[in-house]
């Protein structure tokens, strides 16, 4: 952070601290008016609430428990769930309802109590009163005195949920503790009766709806057990799953048979149709078909042939052709192939009887099959509009004996319901009455009452518009302050009486009769002459917003001021009501400014040296018909040209800004201005008129001279310049 920024961050927290001294110095100023509206406004609460009649407040806690599984649950019926948080809410609600209190009111009879019924003839002076203000009025009726009553004593009533809990505590305020005690117990119970008979009513109201669907449900159950016997019957209906089975199992066997047919007749159609391509059915071709050679019979044959053949090999190796051995052999073997052939051609013609056999089979099983299987589809049908018949029975059945069940129950264990709540802890009489709380309301009495003087305090000064201290000439005007000028007090004799009886007052500087009223000038000649360094400000021009400010004071004692330092010349401008003369006394010729103007060649007539103040003054001389058109001539101007050579400073007091033009037009002609205030006088709205004015005429406006101070009184109000009344022993005279 770099200087600037270190002194611009100074400058803002000086700032907030002068605004925070602001409002506390206006809350010091009213302190008294706050404190005695405080000590008023305690001691009336304290009266009020030694008069009040003390309340007392009885608590009985319940218990809202869930309801837990029952003989009979109603909430099963109606779909509820007392587990939910809504159930509770419910609750609390009904709790707070009008009806409970109406049965308390009856069963305790609090119509007869004077404090929860305004009809009461113990009530009778108030509604006297009421008659006298708005007329006789019709005598109410017992339903209104009801309904009044009970709207008392439910305002009475407070319900307070404990958190996170299903306990709740049920209080209740009245003037006698017994009665508290009563009505809260009673109140308590009257909820536990409310809801024993909600449920009862609902039970009630439940067996009448099953009572009323249970007819219903009994008639389909018994229309439904017809139809179920009349199919049987029309269906010859006895074991329908036993003739299921045999189907089932007889169309299996079928199938079985019919898949061994059809592999038979294709295996003859295979071999039939080998034999039916051969031409010549010699023993060779034959022999050459699998289907024959393959048959068991020619198998034999075969292993016959082989044997024959076998021994004609043998013999051949050892006999001739024609050898007798040789011929029985050979005739043998011609023999068993002779019987082969035969075989094989007798084979040969049974294949196709075979095959047809086969092939009659086959179709035979086939016609077999699609009958099993249609009688089987029958069945099926037959089955499941006979499961649809049984599973509606069932159905029904069902539900006729759950209702027929809960009907029985709720019949039986109607009168057996419980409520869901239970006290606690019982209401006991109190002993000490819950309101008023005396320390409490004298406390926020005090409290609020001192707030309440704050804000009025606040409220005051933000009305008051005029200019008090050097805070306001800061924050209402935006002007800066050459100095603050103190009140001196005087007596009676102090003050002139006579146009021969100097004032006092004008003289006090150069008399040094009071030392704070001297330092103050002292610091406003010293702001001054800081305020010329750059730009000289040789002649000035003091002036205020109206007449009664004390500008001619000022002038006069700033004059003395600088005239212990500086030649210095006071000029009384102010024509519309010269005073300079009459505030010192000053005897002579009585020629002055007016005639300067008007003759400058008696200038030096028209200058007085007042020898016990150093200083020459020049009054206001005749007054002229015209005063602002002699200030405007060229003569004016030339006359103060010639004052300026002869004086090193020259102080002129003129006319005040809002009267007249003529301090206007002089602020123009000056080297800077000082603007007289006087403090819890002059509005702020008239001083920033006039600053703006001067502004606006391109016047160089030097400060605010904030006049006519109470330092004493400011003093005790902290603010800074407070030194005057201590510092320089400063003591007013009464």
């Amino acid at each position: 952070m770099n200087k600037r920024d270190q002194m611009t961050g100074m400058a803002d927290s000086g700032l907030e601290v002068i605004e925070l001294g602001y409002y506390w110095n206006i809350v010091r100023r009213q302190i008294k008016k706050i404190i005695a509206l405080s000590v008023v406004v305690t001691l009336i609460s304290v009266l009020v609430v030694l008069a009040a009649t003390p309340v007392y407040r009885s608590t009985v806690t319940m218990l809202i428990e869930s309801e837990e599984a029952k003989i009979l649950s109603i909430e099963e019926v109606y779909g509820l769930s007392s587990q939910s948080s809504e159930y509770l809410l419910t609750q609390f609600e009904i709790l707070k309802s009008r009806d409970l209190a109406r049965r308390v009111v009856e069963r305790l009879g609090l119509v007869s109590e004077p404090e929860f019924n305004p009809y009461h003839p113990a009530n009778k002076k108030s509604f006297s009163l009421r008659s006298l203000v708005f007329g006789e009025s019709e005598p109410p009726t017992e339903a209104k005195i009801m309904d009044r009553t009970i709207d008392t004593f439910w305002h009475s009533v407070t319900i307070s949920p404990v958190a996170k809990t299903q306990l709740v505590k049920i209080s209740v305020d009245s003037k006698s503790p017994k009665l508290a005690t009563k009505a809260a117990n009673a109140f308590a119970f009257a909820y536990i009766e409310s809801q024993m008979e909600a449920k009862i009513d609902v039970t009630q109201q439940a067996s009448g709806l099953l009572s009323d669907r249970i007819g219903g449900i009994k008639a389909r159950l018994e229309e439904s057990e017809k139809k179920l016997q009349k199919y049987r019957e029309e269906h010859n209906l006895v074991d329908l799953q036993g003739v299921s089975t045999l189907v089932s199992k007889e169309i299996e066997q079928i199938t079985q048979n019919l898949v061994a047919a059809r592999t038979k007749r294709i295996e003859l159609e295979g071999a039939y149709k080998q034999v039916s391509s051969l031409q010549d059915k010699s023993y060779e071709n034959l022999s050459s078909l699998p289907a024959i050679v393959n048959n068991p019979l020619v198998v034999r044959l075969r292993e016959s042939e082989t044997a024959a053949e076998l021994k004609v090999s043998e013999l051949s190796k050892r006999y001739g052709p024609l050898h007798p051995k040789m011929i029985a052999a050979q005739s043998d073997l011609d023999a068993v192939r002779e019987s082969m052939h035969m075989q094989m051609t007798r084979i040969a013609s049974s294949l196709e009887n075979d095959y047809r056999v086969a092939q009659s089979k086959e179709k035979s099983l086939s016609q077999a099959l699609e009958d099993a299987k249609q009688r089987a589809s029958v069945l099926n049908r037959t089955e499941f509009q006979l499961n649809e018949y049984e599973r509606e029975v069932e159905s029904n059945r069902s539900l006729y004996e759950t209702f027929f069940n809960r009907v029985r129950e709720t019949a039986a264990t109607g009168d057996m319901q419980a409520a869901n709540a239970r006290i606690i802890d019982p209401a006991v009489e109190p002993e000490v009455p819950v309101k008023p709380r005396k320390k409490l309301v004298v406390i926020l009495a005090m409290v609020i009452s001192g707030m309440f003087g704050v804000f009025l305090a606040f409220v005051f000064d933000a009305l008051d518009a005029t200019i008090k201290n050097a805070a306001d000439v800061d924050r209402k005007i935006g002007s800066s302050l050459l100095s603050i000028l103190p009140l001196v007090k005087r007596n009676k004799e102090d003050v002139p009486d006579g146009p021969d009886q100097r004032d006092s007052l004008v003289r006090a500087f150069a008399e040094n009769t009071d030392g704070s009223f001297s330092e103050a000038f002292r610091t406003l000649r010293t702001s001054l002459t800081l305020a010329g360094l750059e730009h000289p400000a040789n002649v000035l021009l003091v002036t205020s917003s109206v007449p009664g400010e004390g500008k001619t004071t000022t002038s006069t004692n700033l004059a003395e001021a600088f005239g212990q330092m500086e030649k210095t010349l006071l000029i009384d401008a102010d024509m519309r009501r010269p005073t300079v003369a009459k505030k010192l006394a000053l005897t002579g010729n009585g020629l002055g400014l007016s005639s300067a103007v008007a003759y400058p060649e008696t200038l030096d007539e028209c200058i007085h040296h007042v020898e016990e103040l150093g200083i020459d003054v020049m009054s206001s001389g005749p007054v002229p018909p015209n005063p602002l058109e002699l200030l405007a001539s060229k003569n004016f101007r030339h006359l103060l040209d010639t004052l300026k050579e002869r004086y090193q400073r020259i102080i002129i007091d003129s006319a005040p800004m809002h009267a007249v033009s003529d301090a206007l037009y002089l602020s123009t002609l000056t080297d800077g201005v000082v603007y007289v205030v006087k403090a819890d006088s002059t509005k702020d709205k008239l001083v920033k008129s006039g600053v703006d004015r001067l502004s606006d005429s391109n016047a160089r406006l030097l400060g605010i001279a904030l006049n006519q101070v109470d330092v004493e009184k400011e003093a005790r109000y902290g603010d800074h310049y407070s030194s005057y009344g201590s510092t320089y022993n400063y003591i007013t005279n009464d």
